[in-house]
């Protein structure tokens, strides 16, 4: 009995003592760092005593978001866009040479089902301008939006812009709630962010999570002109949140929640904004001119960092440089070319902002406008040398582009190469250069692509086109039918409605 006694004794002296180094552990952590979150084996929280936690950083960060929640939920939106039922009319030739040699074509009609779409936005002024995803409202016919006070409005587009997804549409009214701008330049990596969406029209919902990357590119967008420079998060990105708010700890804005990466089509961790620092810069160009004022450097290039894990780039001399962009070609007509800058360069930096990637060199220079200058430091054989550039936009000049409706052809065009002409025997024609979200894309029509006719009339420039085109869409039948040739020699010919109705 003696024996037992001791036990039981010893362990009440075990016991206290452990509950005594508890007590001393939590009451050092948290006089140092704030209170303690205790976690169960499985990982999961069962008492969170805590208001604080910490960034990869090693500062303190609030978890308790719920301030930064209160002030943007109001100003975030539900959008409803429908795109009606309408008939198309198509040309049908019974074969290519009654097309070329002036045949005379069947009228073709088919009826489309009207389509029904959801996503969010986020009100930006008081006057109701309000930012989400060209994926959300791309071809719709009408845009209905619900606030979230159940404030029912219909919205107007003021302008889209499918190379970084983003559009702006307005409601008519005053005083709405708004959700003020930040900076996505400032995010760190660790930092809590919300992603507040109204997915489902029964009022906002809130996500929270940490800043896992910036820069990311996933490669959604398949236009040779499209911009991915992802602000990456684990807070919970679902279908439906596209166009919502991605907001730090203060309220303000970050980035728009335009994607999730998931092989179920679900959240599974990975969600993705478009930063502030392109939205600033695509909703103002929308606002005034109704078409964002891309500028263009004027280079194809490569990360350094990929090229120097590509074996195939071995004979390639990157000098001591780790972080940077590779130049693999300089455009005809572009900034760049006219600066001086070669094939072989190295930029590291524009305006002294540093680039280490293709996407962040994309993110800095979508910020500007035709006809801003630049100063980009390279490296050129092991020397750092700096060039002022005047950006240009993809015609080559500076002008300020306001007819918005040739662009929805989504193409851009240059002069065919007389090697081209030599080798495929032709005479005139225009090239397609690229291909971004638009008109040719969805006909199918791909880069390289050479148009001899539109509408059995000979193309030689890029005048033609725009000219072709505008007379097709204000025509009762709008159509434009295109016929020419690829590099390899493969001749195609693609049918294009212009109509809406």
């Amino acid at each position: 009995m003696k024996k037992a006694t001791k036990i039981v004794a010893y362990s009440f002296i075990l016991i206290c003592c452990s509950i005594g180094a508890s007590v001393i552990t939590t009451n050092y952590l948290s006089k140092k760092y704030g209170k303690v979150v205790y976690v169960s084996e499985q990982g999961a929280p069962y008492t969170t005593l805590s208001q604080t936690a910490f960034s990869s950083a090693g500062r303190t960060q609030p978890v308790d978001l719920t301030d930064a929640a209160e002030k943007t939920v109001h100003g975030v939106v539900h959008i409803k866009s429908t795109i009606q039922s309408r008939t198309q009319t198509y040309q049908e030739y019974s074969d290519i040479f009654d097309y070329m040699f002036g045949g005379r074509p069947r009228q073709r009609q088919y009826r489309t089902q009207p389509q029904v779409g959801y996503g969010s936005g986020v009100i930006l002024t008081k006057d109701g301008y309000i930012v989400t995803n060209n994926h959300v409202i791309e071809k719709a016919d009408e845009i209905q939006v619900t606030l979230n006070d159940n404030r029912v409005f219909t919205a107007t587009l003021v302008g889209a812009d499918p190379n970084t997804d983003l559009a702006l549409i307005k409601i008519e009214g005053d005083d709405f709630p708004v959700i003020p701008m930040g900076d996505s330049d400032d995010l760190r990596l660790g930092e809590w962010v919300l992603a507040v969406g109204n997915p489902f029209n029964l009022t906002s919902s809130v996500t929270a999570g940490v800043v896992s990357a910036k820069s990311r590119k996933i490669g959604i967008y398949d236009g040779d002109e499209s911009i991915e420079s992802f602000i990456q998060t684990d807070a919970a990105i679902n279908m439906g949140n596209s166009g919502g708010a991605l907001v730090n700890t203060n309220g303000e804005l970050v980035g728009i929640n335009a994607a999730l990466e998931s092989p179920t089509g679900t959240y599974a961790g990975y969600g993705f904004a478009i930063p502030t620092t392109i939205v600033k810069k695509v909703v103002a160009d929308l606002k005034e001119y109704g078409t964002v004022q891309r500028a263009m450097l004027g280079i194809n290039g490569a990360d350094v960092i990929a090229m120097r894990q590509d074996e195939r780039n071995k004979d390639i001399d990157l000098g001591d440089v780790i972080d940077g962009v590779y130049i693999l070609d300089v455009i005809d007509g572009g900034g760049a070319l006219a600066a001086g800058i070669k094939e072989g360069d190295i930029i590291t930096s524009i305006n002294g902002k540093k680039v280490k990637t293709m996407n962040e060199l994309q993110e800095t220079i979508v910020q500007y406008r035709p006809g801003d200058k630049v100063n980009v430091t390279l490296v050129r054989d092991k020397k750092e040398k700096k060039i002022d550039v005047e950006l240009k936009n993809f015609r080559g000049n500076t002008d300020i582009v306001t007819d918005t409706s040739f662009e929805l052809l989504g193409a851009e065009f240059q002069e065919v190469p007389d090697q081209t002409r030599r080798q495929l025997n032709i005479g005139y024609g225009v090239q397609v250069s690229a291909v971004n979200n638009g008109l040719m894309k969805d006909a199918g029509i791909q880069r390289g692509y050479i148009i001899l006719r539109i509408n059995n009339q000979q193309i030689r420039s890029v005048d033609d086109v725009e000219r072709l085109y505008k007379e097709a869409a204000s025509s009762a039948n709008q159509e434009l039918f295109v016929s020419g040739v690829y590099p390899s020699g493969r001749r195609a010919i693609y049918a294009i409605s212009l109509s809406n109705e």
